[in-house]
């Protein structure tokens, strides 16, 4: 019988202080989130390059594993792009665990503790999520689709689609996930407006004359922010929907506002830095110009204007709108949201989809551009009809930039950050294949199969390249992100590789 962890009870005692309506949901939901987010433990257990894993072992009966110790863990075959499936046990030394931060604990590895923590939060708010989306409803279909792009955004319930800590939101209580989590559909959140004298300030861009007080400027601030790191009030700033990464609001007819968030979601702190402003003018002119070279493609959100308080946890970004883009009848969607839709079961939309996605990154990868096109910075540009007829990229914090190949093709290579340009090849085909392919498009595929048959109808139609020769021959890089959260001493990212999606006898 399962005990419930202390993140479960602790969220139902505050949910039956503040929302008690909402406790039977949330008791119904636990269950269905515990096997999700073992689900993501096992795919890692299974793919990743773990150092306390000697040998794993597949057979009729699923897949065993065995460990530096001696121990056995069993469970089911993992395919690694699966979304849809749920593991509901796994048995260690025949004992068998249905809860992934039991397992972890059991696991018993380095640092194995603070991340059984993270899993049992993230249980309990995807739980939370859960039992709030179900509680306000919501549904799909080309004749309901939502009518403002933050509610797009809405329909995101369980977070990354892969990734253990898919709701993990340390340091929130209940009341704040409520209020902010955009997939309980909260009202808007109103931020909080903070000043800062212009002269110990950097600003980027244009930053706009009603975020000014004279010699201040006016930083729009996230409320969790205020009360818990910085501490301060100030005074009522716009009000705002919350958008898939917490941290960046959507205001009604105006721009999309990044905020820090110092607080860790899945696996980084949403800080931002001095140099992302420093740079975020140039970046997204240098993006905008990269964009013009997709043939109407591709379009990039343009950074209207930042700035910092000389500190990471006080800063902001405006950024345009992605709903810019849509014409008449025509929708900007999130590709993390598709799968909420019932356009990728349609035949063939899946393939027409990776085809869109394949050549605009590809193409900007020859040129000498990697994005992290993941499910939440790549949005799709969908006709009435739900065709797929354009992309649209927002935020470039992440991309990196190859000199080398920039220069191959005459672009001028502005002053970007350090940590974005790159001429290692590796560096960039996987920082662009582990987005779009591991990420975007397999989330919006749910499993392996489907992801191969979309993947090999697109690929005959796109010009050969050595960067499309290494998509289809070699295995597919993508972010080890439980080895990342088992490995604190370890700066930066940790990659693996998984068997290579357009490769049947791989999956």
């Amino acid at each position: 019988m399962h005990r419930p962890p202390a993140a479960e009870a602790e969220v139902a005692a505050e949910l039956a202080a503040v929302r008690p309506a909402l406790g039977p949901r949330f008791a119904a939901e636990l269950p269905g989130a515990r096997a999700a987010v073992l689900t993501r433990l096992w795919r890692a257990l299974a793919h990743e390059p773990l150092p306390w894993i000697e040998r794993r072992e597949a057979g009729r009966g699923g897949l065993a594993l065995r460990l530096s110790d001696g121990r056995r863990l069993h469970g089911p075959p993992a395919d690694p792009y699966a979304t849809t499936g749920r593991v509901t046990e796994v048995r260690l030394d025949g004992v068998a665990y249905d809860d992934p931060a039991r397992l972890t604990t059991a696991l018993a590895v380095p640092h194995g503790d603070g991340f059984a923590t993270e899993l049992a939060d993230s249980v309990a708010s995807l739980a939370l999520s859960r039992a709030g989306a179900e509680a306000t409803g919501g549904g799909a279909g080309p004749g309901r689709w939502p009518a403002h792009d933050w509610e797009w955004e809405q329909r995101v319930v369980d977070g990354h689609p892969y990734h253990p800590n898919c709701r993990s939101r340390p340091g929130f209580s209940v009341a704040e996930q409520l209020a902010y989590g955009p997939e309980h559909r909260p009202p808007p959140v109103r931020l909080t407006l903070l000043p800062a004298p212009a002269a110990e300030c950097l600003v980027t861009g244009d930053w706009p004359e009603e975020l000014r007080d004279g010699r201040d400027v006016l930083i729009p601030v996230h409320p969790w922010q205020a009360a818990h790191v910085l501490k301060r009030s100030g005074a009522p700033g716009p009000a705002a929907h919350p958008l898939m990464s917490l941290r960046t609001l959507a205001v009604p007819g105006g721009p999309h506002v990044k905020t820090a968030l110092s607080a860790r979601l899945t696996s980084s702190v949403r800080d931002i830095s001095a140099g992302s402003v420093a740079s975020a003018a140039m970046l997204s002119a240098f993006a905008e110009s990269l964009a013009a070279r997709t043939d109407g493609l591709l379009h990039m959100t343009r950074t209207w204007g930042a700035v910092t308080a000389d500190s990471p946890d006080l800063a902001a970004l405006l950024r345009e709108s992605p709903a810019a883009y849509a014409g008449p009848g025509e929708h900007v969607v999130p590709v993390a949201a598709l799968a909420t839709t019932e356009l990728p079961s349609q035949p063939g939309w899946l393939a027409e989809l990776a085809r869109l996605c394949l050549s605009v990154g590809l193409r900007l990868l020859e040129l000498g551009v990697a994005l992290e096109a993941h499910g939440q910075n790549l949005l799709v540009v969908l006709s009435e009809s739900g065709a797929p007829m354009r992309l649209v990229y927002r935020d470039l914090a992440d991309i990196r930039v190859s000199p080398a190949r920039l220069a191959r093709h005459g672009v001028p290579l502005p002053e970007l950050p350090e940590r974005i340009r790159t001429d290692d090849v590796r560096a960039l085909r996987r920082k662009l294949f582990g987005s779009l392919v591991g990420g975007a498009l397999a989330g919006t595929a749910g499993d392996g199969e489907t992801l191969r048959a979309a993947l090999a109808t697109a690929v005959r139609e796109l010009p050969r390249t050595p960067d499309l020769d290494a998509l289809c021959q070699q295995p597919l890089p993508v972010k080890a992100l439980t080895l990342m959260r088992l490995s604190p001493e370890v700066p930066g990212d940790q990659w693996t590789v998984l068997p290579n999606p357009l490769r049947p006898q791989g999956i």
